[in-house]
């Protein structure tokens, strides 16, 4: 296959799975609707608002292999390097609040501060995972060619 040829099966890809995310978009928002839970809504919210940046995403994706070209060097990172190691230095006492006050809950059957403590606990690793990884870049090192 070509560059060219996976370009646009890649663009396709992200307008398709764009489609997905209006949907979600969507069923979150009837199913918003239709409670009045706390719980419920908050997740539902939190699905929502990671559709939106999903689509996001794959638009920035889609652009730049059809008209807008991104770049983020090595250089631009490191200028803010320190700023996001600081930042991870955040995340990772969030997680061992989260570890923290989950080993508090443990065999106390608290299961919807747990489950929601557990939400928590994976979206920092999540953040710690995403900007540990811009350290590849910074090192100039792209891992897809």
């Amino acid at each position: 296959m070509s560059t060219k040829e996976v370009q646009e099966k890649i663009i396709d890809n992200m307008k398709r799975w764009q489609k997905i995310e209006n949907a979600s978009v969507a069923s979150t928002g009837k199913v918003i609707e239709k409670t009045e839970n706390p719980v419920v809504r908050m997740i539902m919210e939190i699905i929502q608002r990671d559709s939106q940046m999903h689509y996001r995403i794959q638009e920035m994706i889609a652009d730049s292999l059809e008209s807008k070209t991104i770049t983020l060097s090595p250089d631009e990172l490191a200028s803010v390097w320190d700023l996001i190691e600081k930042h991870i230095k955040l995340e990772e006492k969030t997680v061992e609040l989260a570890n923290e006050a989950l080993s508090a809950l443990k065999g106390k059957k608290m299961v919807v501060q747990e489950y929601l403590l557990n939400y928590l606990l994976i979206d920092e690793e999540k953040h710690n995972k995403v900007l540990g990884s811009l350290e590849t870049i910074k090192n100039g090192m792209y891992p897809y060619g």
